[in-house]
């Protein structure tokens, strides 16, 4: 669901200041997920900081042109390297995951809650 919304926002809106930061966070949520998925047994904060330094890593690997030029060569990887650096995103990264390692955090303590009451029946 988060690619097929980032597809979405890339695709069928305006580009935008909203559309970007709505398809950066949806960038975002997709890293941790997949970092969730790569590493189910892996501490929120784990969690939290590899995606963090991916997203970063990523943007500002844009200050160099490389991923400019793989875009030129093969555009699908514009959506995973983007093309320019904008400072702006490094925020709406970072809001973005400790928002999702929040939920991620709460979803994960109720599961929890959930089970222990299940097991004392």
């Amino acid at each position: 669901m988060t690619i097929a919304a980032g597809l979405g926002v890339h695709r069928l809106l305006p580009d935008t200041a909203a559309s970007d930061i709505a398809g950066d966070a949806l960038y975002a949520v997709l890293i941790h997920l997949l970092v969730v998925a790569a590493a189910p047994r892996l501490r929120i904060a784990g969690v939290l900081l590899i995606a963090l330094v991916w997203c970063t890593g990523v943007e500002l690997l844009q200050l160099t042109g490389v991923p400019e030029r793989v875009g030129a060569a093969f555009p699908p990887a514009m959506l995973v390297l983007g093309t320019a650096f904008d400072p702006r995103d490094l925020v709406v990264y970072a809001v973005t995951l400790v928002v999702v390692a929040a939920a991620d955090a709460a979803a994960t303590r109720l599961g929890s809650r959930s089970a222990a009451r299940r097991r004392t029946r």
